[in-house]
Order: structure tokens, then sequence, then C-alpha cells
């Protein structure tokens, strides 16, 4: 081939290599499980649209079969704020997976209702143990139970505690506090181990 030919078909044979190869798109990872307080600052932000003034009354973690279980994690969340100002209550969910109509990704609000007078709440800035740190003291305070009962379900509460009035996790071995036999309370502030509920 002579240096003319050559040189008049690498043009070409540089357009061709220039196009677009197929792209092989990269299965999507499985949604991730999320600790408590990861999920509850990020309903906070968006309930503050609501009232400036809430605070908190009750976060659960809920239980999603579809996602592989994680120490202190779980794949959606629920709260219950509480405001003064309004005398009203509103719950808001927060999820990382969609699993049906009632269980979609991202964050989602129930109409308000109302405010009785005997709700306890605290304010967010007193929860900073987060969920994982919770299970791994009520893991180390009940692992007996823990030992015997491997593949039970493990479920978050954060509520006032009754006793000592500040926010405190509860670690449930099932699927609710009604259901359990076993559940350890941690202080939500501390980290630390407060007492086991049989």
């Amino acid at each position: 081939m002579t240096r003319r030919a050559l040189l008049a078909i690498v043009p070409g044979l540089l357009l061709m290599s220039c196009g677009e190869a197929p792209v092989s798109k990269a299965p999507e990872a499985p949604p991730e499980p999320v600790t408590g307080l990861h999920a509850l600052f990020q309903v906070y932000a968006q309930a503050r649209n609501w009232a400036p003034d809430i605070k908190v009354v009750r976060f659960s973690s809920r239980n999603v079969p579809e996602l592989k279980a994680q120490p202190g994690k779980a794949g959606a969340w629920q709260v219950l704020f509480a405001s003064e100002s309004l005398g009203q209550t509103r719950s808001y969910t927060f999820s990382v997976y969609d699993e049906s109509e009632t269980l979609r990704q991202g964050i989602f609000s129930d109409p308000p209702g109302p405010l009785s007078s005997d709700i306890h709440s605290f304010v967010i800035g007193d929860a900073s143990a987060d969920s994982d740190k919770a299970w791994e003291v009520a893991r180390s305070h009940g692992e007996k139970y823990a030992s015997e009962h491997p593949d039970m379900p493990i479920s978050y509460l954060l509520e006032p505690d009754s006793e000592k009035g500040g926010p405190a996790w509860r670690v449930v071995w099932g699927l609710s506090t009604a259901t359990s036999s076993f559940s350890v309370l941690v202080d939500a502030h501390t980290g630390e181990y407060v007492r086991s509920l049989h």
C-alpha cells in the first residue's frame, strides 16, 4: 500500500474508532438500610417546613423483608412529630426502598392530627447516640437472649423514657414491643445502658 493510499484511509479509520461503543450499564446496587439518626435528621429537615417548633414523640424502624438486615439499621423509619404552636402531631415515613403503595422510596407525610395534652416529646438535639450504637450496647447486655434467638428480627424504637424523661432507644427482639419478650433500653443522649425489659 502506498503512502498516499494509507493517508487517505487513516481519517476514515479514526472516525470509525470515535463512534460510540455500546455502553454496558452496570447493574444498580440494591438500596442499603440506614441508621436511625441518618433518617431522622433528613425527615426533620423536611418536617420543619410544616412547623418550625417540632419535637419528636416517637421514632421507630419498619421492617422491609426485601432488604438484608444490618445491625443498627433499617430500610424504613417512621416518626411522629408534635408541634405545640399548631396543637398538632404529624407522622412522616422515610424509606430507601419501594415496597408498596404505602411504603415508597423517599420521605412522605400523613395528614396532621390533634395533639393531646398527655403526649411526651423531646427535642431532636437530645438524641446524639445513633441506633447502631444502641444495637452494640443492647447486644452486649442481651448476649444470652440473642444467641438463643439468632434469626429473630430486631426493631428499634426511640421515645422519651418514662423513668428518666430523656430519649432512649429501645432495641427490641421481634417486630414490635407488643409481641417481644425481650428488649434493651439505651440512653439516646449518652449511649449508655439503661435497663433490660423482659
